[in-house]
C-alpha cells in the first residue's frame, strides 16, 4: 500500500510537471510572435518577397487539391506567382475556385470534382492524357476535422468520410496520377495529429497517422528515385473548423495556438524549394513531437488534462 502511495503522488507530480511545461509553452507563444513576424517580413512574407532564384520548381506544372481555400489557395497563389508555375487545382467550391482563376489568370485552370470519388480521379486522369497534359509534381491539401468528440460517438458514416477525404483520396490521387508524371514530385499536406493522439480526434487521428505511414513508405520506397514531402502542420487560421460546433474565435487559447494561414503557407513553401521531405511546422506541433517521442503516455495524459481544465467549447462533447 505504501509504495502504490508513493508512486500515485509521483504520477501526480509528473503530470503536474508535463502540464505546467505545455502551458508554458502555450503562453509563450504570444511573447515571440512579434519576432517570427519580423523574421519572415524581412524575408518572404508580405510585400517584401524575395523569389528564390534558380528554384526547381520554376515552370513546372502541379497539381493541387484542396486550391479553392486555406493552404491549397495559398500555395498555389505563391507558386505561381513566384515561380511562374501553372497550376491545376482541384476542388469542389467552383466559385472559390473562379476567384482564384481571376487572381490568377492563365496560369491556373480548375477542375471541380470530388477527391473521394476513385472514378473521378480515373476521369481527370484520362482527360490530362487526352489534352497532353505534362504534370510536374502534385500537392495534396484536401482534408477535413470532423467535429470534436469521444471516440464512440463517431458514427461509421463520419469516420468513412473522413478516411475517404484524408486518405483514399491521396491514394486515388497517386495512382491515377503517377504515369503522367515526368518525375515522381509529390508533397502530402498531413497533419501533427499523425504526431500524437489528442482525445476528441479519434476518426481525424486515425485518418491522418494512415496518411503518414502511406507517405513515409514512398518516401523510402522511391529514395533518390523522387521527391515525396511530408508536411505535418499544427492548427492554421482555415476553415478547417467549418464542422465544429462552435467558432475558433470563443477561444483564447486556440487562438493563440493556430497560425496565420499565410505564415503556415510560407513556411511549407520554403520547405518544398528547399526540397525537406519531413517537415513539422508551429510550436504546438512541434511540442507534440517533442514531448510524445520522449513519454506517449504521459503526454496523452497531460494532454488531455489542459484540454479539460482550459474549458475550451470546441471540447465540449469530449469532457
Amino acid at each position: 500500500m505504501q509504495l502504490y502511495y508513493v508512486d500515485s503522488y509521483g504520477c501526480i507530480f509528473a503530470d503536474g510537471i508535463f502540464v505546467g511545461i505545455m502551458v508554458y509553452l502555450l503562453g509563450s507563444i504570444s511573447n515571440w510572435r512579434n519576432f517570427v513576424r519580423n523574421y519572415y517580413n524581412h524575408y518572404q512574407c508580405g510585400k517584401k518577397v524575395v523569389k528564390m532564384k534558380n528554384c526547381w520548381m520554376d515552370g513546372k506544372t502541379f497539381v493541387i487539391t484542396g486550391a479553392s481555400s486555406g493552404l491549397g489557395r495559398a500555395l498555389a497563389v505563391m507558386l505561381a506567382q513566384r515561380n511562374d508555375c501553372k497550376i491545376i487545382g482541384i476542388g469542389r467550391n467552383e466559385p472559390r475556385l473562379c476567384a482564384v482563376k481571376e487572381e490568377l489568370g492563365e496560369r491556373f485552370r480548375y477542375y471541380v470534382f470530388d477527391v473521394t470519388q476513385q472514378s473521378a480521379w480515373a476521369a481527370f486522369a484520362h482527360t490530362c492524357a487526352t489534352e497532353g497534359i505534362e504534370l510536374d509534381g502534385l500537392i495534396q491539401c484536401a482534408g477535413i476535422l470532423p467535429r470534436f468528440g469521444k471516440a464512440t460517438s463517431c458514427t461509421n458514416d463520419e469516420v468513412e468520410k473522413v478516411m475517404q477525404t484524408n486518405f483514399f483520396s491521396a491514394v486515388y490521387a497517386v495512382n491515377a496520377l503517377l504515369p503522367l508524371m515526368k518525375k515522381l514530385n509529390l508533397i502530402h499536406i498531413c497533419s501533427s495529429a499523425a504526431l500524437g493522439t489528442i482525445v476528441g480526434t479519434a476518426g481525424y487521428t486515425a485518418s491522418k497517422s494512415a496518411l503518414k505511414s502511406y507517405t513515409e513508405a514512398l518516401i523510402y520506397e522511391n529514395k533518390k528515385k523522387a521527391y515525396i514531402a511530408l508536411v505535418m502542420p499544427g492548427f492554421a487560421k482555415t476553415d478547417i473548423f467549418r464542422y465544429q460546433c462552435t467558432c475558433i474565435e470563443q477561444s483564447r487559447l486556440v487562438q493563440r495556438v493556430c497560425m496565420p494561414c499565410e505564415k503556415m503557407a510560407e513556411k511549407i513553401y520554403r520547405g518544398i524549394a528547399r526540397r525537406k521531405t519531413r517537415m513539422v511546422i508551429g510550436a504546438d506541433a512541434h511540442a507534440m513531437n517533442f514531448f510524445y517521442r520522449l513519454c506517449p503516455r504521459l503526454f496523452m495524459r497531460a494532454a488531455r488534462d489542459v484540454l479539460k481544465i482550459s474549458n475550451i467549447p470546441l471540447f465540449e462533447d469530449v469532457f
